[in-house]
């Protein structure tokens, strides 16, 4: 079957590479676009007047919730409809909105444009990684994936370094008062990296899409009408966008109505608590929604597709690679969102040395990390030994607290500048592989639902909470050094989830 795939008019082996190439240079974009708030922290929690928790949730919890909740039904529209063309109106989208950040003259109209980025870039992952599986045969998936995933390090890396030469040349190029528009330089920034996406959508738009399952026993060419697909993409909404997720229960009966208002009531409570204990109710609403909005949606599939279900939720290999991948992101999104501005303001360096050393050292052991990692997988693993994928995830993860600790206990910048590539190398490695297991351990027709799953994970529980709780943490100890070294102990946390996946793995053969 897989040498007959291989042939297939219009996606061969190698158009399988080219297609891969595109699709790194669209993550990296994805990851720029992202990540260029780091870099110019200091400016714009000066210009708006932001603190550190409401700096880690706008990098955080405003672009997450909203990139989880919208990626679940833009998951299946992937398992629906063109992948490409859903790809390319995502891509469209969240550049637009990128520029719309550049716009942005407050912390709410900044917070308001983060959300359209997680919007639009909630179609990058579910789609990708579904076309990789039809791209490439099982044995070379994880590599893929992982090849896929340096768009991640890569264009976290350029954001850096592209973030500062934009916004000092901008500055250097008008004096205070005079810029047009009376823009300032990170404005401007965010103009200048959103407006190439839009350009990238249209290629995107040219790709070929592949046969669904070409390499499973039974592939299927067949695509639902676009307005079918809409028309299941509108109905997904309603199971997972408030307040239309109580008209969805509803439908499914009084039983399921009742159910879900004491879903939300409980979540309102907890809500509530929470900004009574700590404050900052802005970040626990917009968190308590994705919480809702999830679990809505988590039981709304086991009534609409008991199979979807079964194999995503029902599975605790799934269950349990998921959230212990999410608290392995959170650790790594807390570095991501605090690292740059940790060096900058603990060691005076400079935003363009810190762009260089931190970026650069991040993007290189990034990227060699998420490819060795995914090669290292699919050589130790084949059918039915996905659990050793997880034993490395697990391995790596562990690791990575060496550097990490040197990294927060050290008093010389460059002994710190030395502990970025094998801290990036082995978070990576460990993440990277999260992705290449996800797509090997469930059926062609719910990868792309599953690999939405996954992404929840990764958004509710690390990027909504990492960056917010490292900066809550910093704020309360009066320390960035202390907070992000409480990170770390969601590791321990993160290991027992993945031996629960491992050993569920293990029992199956999988």
């Amino acid at each position: 079957m897989a040498s007959t795939a291989g042939a297939m008019p219009g996606v061969s082996n190698a158009y399988g590479w080219y297609a891969l190439a595109v699709l790194v240079l669209v993550y990296a974009l994805n990851f720029i676009d992202r990540q260029m708030l780091t870099i110019l922290a200091v400016d714009i929690k000066r210009d708006l007047a932001i603190s550190d928790s409401q700096f880690g949730f706008l990098y955080g919890t405003a672009f997450g919730v909203f990139y989880a909740v919208f990626g679940i039904p833009l998951g299946k529209l992937a398992d629906r409809w063109s992948r490409t063309g859903l790809l390319a109106l995502g891509l469209a989208t969240w550049s637009a909105m990128t520029m719309m950040c550049g716009m942005a003259l407050n912390f709410w109209q900044l917070g308001v444009a983060r959300i359209g980025v997680g919007v639009g870039e909630a179609t990058a992952g579910p789609t990708a990684y579904s076309l990789l599986s039809d791209y490439f045969p099982p044995r070379r998936r994880a590599t893929a994936v992982a090849i896929f995933s340096t768009g991640i390090y890569l264009g976290g890396g350029v954001a850096l370094s592209l973030g500062t030469a934009l916004a000092g040349a901008w500055n250097h190029a008008f004096a205070p008062g005079t810029a047009p528009l009376g823009l300032a330089g990170w404005q401007a920034a965010f103009l200048a990296v959103g407006a190439p996406g839009l350009l990238l959508a249209l290629w995107v738009r040219t790709l070929r899409e592949p046969v669904r399952g070409r390499f499973e026993a039974s592939p299927s060419a067949a695509i639902p009408p676009a307005r079918e697909a809409f028309a299941a993409f509108a109905r997904d909404l309603g199971s997972i966008v408030p307040p239309f997720t109580l008209v969805s229960a509803a439908r499914r009966g009084p039983r399921a109505l009742f159910g879900n208002i004491a879903l939300l009531a409980l979540v309102a409570g907890a809500v509530a608590l929470l900004s009574t204990l700590l404050g900052d109710p802005v970040q626990w609403m917009a968190l308590g929604i994705g919480v809702y909005a999830v679990a809505s949606w988590v039981i709304a599939l086991r009534g609409d597709d008991p199979d979807a279900f079964s194999e995503i939720w029902g599975a605790p290999a799934v269950v349990g690679l998921n959230v212990g991948y999410g608290l392995i992101t959170m650790l790594s999104y807390a570095m991501s969102a605090f690292g740059p501005l940790y060096v900058i303001q603990a060691y005076g360096a400079s935003p363009a040395q810190v762009a260089l050393f931190v970026g650069g050292g991040a993007a290189a052991g990034g990227a060699l990390g998420a490819i060795f990692g995914g090669m290292l997988g699919d050589r130790i693993a084949g059918p039915g030994h996905n659990a050793r994928r997880v034993l490395l995830i697990m391995g790596a993860a562990t690791l990575a607290l060496i550097p990490f600790g040197v990294l927060l206990i050290t008093d010389s910048l460059a002994i710190l500048y030395l502990t970025i590539f094998p801290l990036w190398f082995l978070l990576s490695a460990a993440i990277g592989n999260g992705s290449g297991t996800i797509v090997n351990i469930v059926p062609a027709r719910v990868r792309a639902t599953a690999t939405a799953s996954l992404f929840l994970g990764s958004t509710i529980i690390g990027l909504a909470l990492g960056p917010y709780m490292a900066g809550r943490l910093s704020i309360a100890l009066g320390s960035q050094r202390l907070g992000l070294g409480c990170m770390a102990l969601v590791i321990p946390l993160a290991l027992i989830a993945l031996y629960i996946s491992w050993r569920d793995l293990v029992r199956r053969k999988v």
